[in-house]
């Protein structure tokens, strides 16, 4: 099913005021097996993995092992496959040749050189398999919320994503405060990533994840070295209303260069 920029913005006025189980019911319904959640594993994204295995249990799963993700993340999949068997997890690999082409001419840690450096890893290691991933769906649901950062501020509950082909993007979570998601993982019994009990609010790769101080917000602990730069990998950069291009030049930048 293919929404035009005028559909989506009816659909995400009328669907503003509606819970999560009720957007992620519409989009199960409208796309089926062509939507799957897109998820790091982490607190938001399990909230919306056990919203939809309630209502469709088949339901497609997509995280990406970058190669430098937390001992914990990657035992933390098995725990998720154990609780939710019917769900089809699917790990996404980087190409194997284009890491090694920039770790060859970078260094392993190339992320603590530059903001440039950093997106460039990001990209090759994150946003390129998962961007590859998307190019088979209609559909795919972040855990996206509005509290999280400001480039996240504005987010609707779905919205055309033209940075991946015009399908749609649904964030079920984007007027849920991280105080909700924790009530409905406590009511419900959720798995929670182990890393959280050592006071990591954002997880990521093993190297850019820290945990966050007292009076910290909770993306603080991501590329914590990096000053004035966006918490952003690139996978949510909103390339067509030119909100981050620096993120755009250094990732064109890159690709010109190879």
């Amino acid at each position: 099913m293919v929404f035009d920029d005028l559909q989506i913005g009816q659909l995400a006025a009328d669907l503003d005021d509606q819970e999560p189980e009720d957007v992620i019911e519409w989009a199960l319904e409208t796309f089926g097996e062509h939507a799957a959640i897109v998820t790091a594993l982490q607190a938001d994204g399990m909230a919306i993995v056990d919203m939809a295995y309630q209502m469709f249990p088949e339901v497609r799963v997509m995280t990406v092992d970058t190669g430098r993700l937390p001992r914990e993340t990657i035992e933390f999949m098995d725990e998720v496959r154990r609780h939710y068997p019917k769900a089809r997890l699917e790990v996404r690999t980087p190409d194997a040749d284009e890491v090694a082409s920039m770790v060859r001419r970078n260094g392993p840690d190339l992320f603590r050189e530059s903001v440039e450096h950093r997106l460039m890893c990001c990209q090759i290691r994150k946003v390129r398999p998962l961007t590859l991933a998307l190019e088979g769906l209609d559909a795919w649901f972040t855990g996206l919320r509005r509290d999280q950062w400001a480039s996240r501020a504005a987010i609707a509950k779905v919205q055309l994503d033209h940075d991946h082909g015009g399908i749609v993007k649904i964030n079920p979570l984007a007027d849920w405060s991280a105080e909700e998601v924790e009530e409905y993982l406590d009511e419900f019994d959720v798995p929670r990533h182990p890393l959280y009990a050592q006071g990591y609010t954002s997880i990521g790769c093993d190297p850019c994840t820290r945990p966050i101080c007292d009076g910290e917000d909770d993306r603080a602990g991501r590329w914590w070295w990096e000053s004035d730069a966006p918490k952003e990998c690139g996978m949510h950069c909103p390339i067509e209303t030119g909100g981050f291009e620096h993120e755009v030049a250094a990732i064109l930048g890159e690709a010109d260069h190879r």
